[in-house]
């Protein structure tokens, strides 16, 4: 079953029915293993639900944003966003987003994983799953098909986690802070100012923030910054712009914040996810 949504198609309401249709198939369908393929455009948003089965959504083009109760994840093209059973979640497309999603039963294998978190996709892993959502909608796991999904499944776990995820305090203090500091990103913010704003001593704010996030403020601070960066950057955006604009005095030290982060520069980021694209179409 293949979503592919046009800007020129049906109404809103209509793609809504089909997505409600195709979850509804999900449901009712037998296997550990299924691979599904969409398409998106730029600015589709699917509406909060959940299933039964975790997803292994992986976006081969464009970045798509996930948001839940528990914060907000940004999965690049050459990463995957893993979402455990149960959980209830939102989707948005930035650019135009062609996703693959592996839904999984949550026995299906020991050793996957029991929380949210963004993930890095091998060049193994990415052909596996591309190879998946051509086979039948309901394979069985024998001769080919069984070999194909039964590796997939086994290197699910194996997924190296990355910091892309952006957890929001349960003090709704807070909480406002940090969604303000999304709307208006700057690497500027101290401990100091946001305790203040809060009427807390830098102590108390401090451990606080770290217990209901599992992050230091400095390290939420960085992934937010990356989650303005990155949209920007696979946009086609200089790297200069983006750096300046984020509040950043120079392009080296974005560049020092991006590699501590994602282990590469911005430049051979927006190198690789380009031969991703280029791969995929």
């Amino acid at each position: 079953m293949v979503i592919k949504v046009s800007r020129l198609e049906a109404p809103v309401t209509d793609l809504f029915t089909l997505h409600r249709s195709r979850l509804d198939w999900l449901e009712r369908t037998s296997g550990p293993i299924i691979a599904l393929p969409s398409e998106y455009p730029d600015g589709y948003r699917v509406p909060e639900h959940q299933h039964s089965r975790s997803q292994l959504l992986h976006a081969l083009t464009g970045v798509v944003l996930v948001k839940t109760d528990y914060g907000r994840w940004m999965v690049p093209p050459d990463h995957a966003m893993w979402i455990p059973a149960g959980i209830e979640h939102a989707v948005e497309m930035l650019g135009d987003v062609s996703m693959r999603s592996v839904y999984v039963t949550p026995d299906a294998i020991e050793g996957l994983p029991g929380s949210l978190r963004v993930v890095a996709v091998s060049d193994l892993m990415r052909s596996l799953i591309v190879e998946a959502v051509t086979l039948p909608p309901e394979p069985q796991l024998a001769g080919r098909s069984g070999l194909v999904l039964n590796l997939l499944l086994h290197e699910i776990p194996n997924l190296p986690e990355k910091p892309l995820g952006l957890p929001f305090p349960s003090d709704n203090r807070i909480a406002a802070l940090c969604r303000r500091f999304v709307a208006e990103p700057s690497p500027h913010a101290t401990i100091d100012d946001w305790a203040a704003l809060v009427g807390m001593s830098r102590r108390s704010f401090t451990r606080t923030f770290q217990k209901q996030t599992g992050l230091s403020l400095s390290t939420w601070r960085q992934q937010a910054l990356l989650f303005a960066a990155l949209p920007r950057l696979t946009d086609g955006e200089p790297v200069t712009r983006v750096a300046l604009d984020l509040g950043y005095d120079s392009v080296p030290a974005f560049t020092t914040m991006f590699k501590r982060m994602l282990g590469i520069s911005p430049r051979a980021y927006l190198r690789g996810s380009r031969d991703i694209e280029r791969t995929a179409r």
